[in-house]
């Protein structure tokens, strides 16, 4: 009963850090100090990663009729467009399928870890903050979506890339590439979401593929502790999808980072203390 409890908790925090740009893993990494699941680590780093379908699903929930190109109410200039939005998104995936693939089990060996988190949560944080200031009196050169050309889609794939690197954040990587490349943070956000779809579900599937492949099952207990986990992250991934969108059309994006360099220092101030008295 306690784990369902910590799945809810760990469910809550996937759901409220997956879309906004503050760093799932980084939330997750400082979680696991205190919220530790009492199963094997093979379990909990696949869980950490399976829950973010939960997420997926409040993205396909919430836009359904814009990502459903087969929409009986859609006129065929529409569905043309959505047909495209989704090749664009495609398109914007490959990069990381290309990179990070082959990279991806090096990266977790060697680059979670609290001093590569905190430095990335940090540094991401102040370019939020100086490339809101830089863009404050610019004018973005595309406001909707149907007009984001295929080239640009593939620079934004670029820079999903980064997010490889815990702490950054998957969200926060692509928004800050959009809005550098001449996007509105709503084209920015929504597109962000969108090319989640492809790379969370890939990158769920291919963390379940490897659990099993390495000799693991999973338990009734399991089970049941993974759903719960996907469930509360969908709920609350759902509202916080919400909320970004409602904050954005109003405010930037220097809030989220300010929030991500204080984290940042909590996360020094917390793992440099416990290694100085080790």
């Amino acid at each position: 009963m306690l784990d369902i409890i910590k799945a809810v908790i760990l469910g809550i925090i996937e759901g409220v850090t997956e879309f906004l740009p503050i760093s799932s893993t980084g939330h997750l990494y400082l979680a696991d100090e205190f919220i530790k699941l009492n199963e094997p680590t093979a379990f909990i780093n696949m869980f950490m990663v399976v829950i973010q379908l939960g997420a997926i699903l409040a993205v396909l929930v919430l836009y359904f009729n814009k990502l459903n190109p087969w929409a009986t109410t859609k006129s065929i200039r529409e569905r043309r467009q959505t047909w495209s939005l989704w090749i664009k998104v495609v398109v914007a995936v490959l990069p990381a399928i290309i990179v990070g693939l082959p990279l991806n089990d090096w990266m977790d060996a060697h680059l979670t870890s609290w001093p590569v988190i905190a430095t990335t949560l940090i540094l991401y944080g102040m370019l939020f903050i100086v490339i809101e200031n830089y863009n404050r009196t610019k004018t973005p050169r595309f406001t909707d979506l149907n007009t984001l050309p295929f080239k640009l889609a593939i620079l934004i794939g670029c820079f999903q890339v980064l997010a490889m690197v815990p702490g950054t954040s998957r969200s926060g990587a692509t928004i800050l590439g959009a809005i550098l490349l001449g996007t509105s943070r709503y084209v920015a956000t929504e597109f962000s979401f969108f090319l989640a779809i492809p790379t969370m579900f890939g990158a769920s599937s291919l963390k379940v593929l490897k659990y099993l492949i390495h000799g693991n099952s999973f338990t009734y207990t399991q089970v049941i502790i993974l759903l719960t986990g996907v469930i509360v992250s969908y709920i609350v991934a759902y509202l916080a999808i919400k909320f970004l969108l409602s904050y954005i059309r109003n405010n930037d994006f220097k809030l989220f980072g300010w929030y991500r360099i204080a984290l940042g220092i909590v996360v020094i101030g917390y793992f440099g203390w416990q290694q100085l008295f080790s």
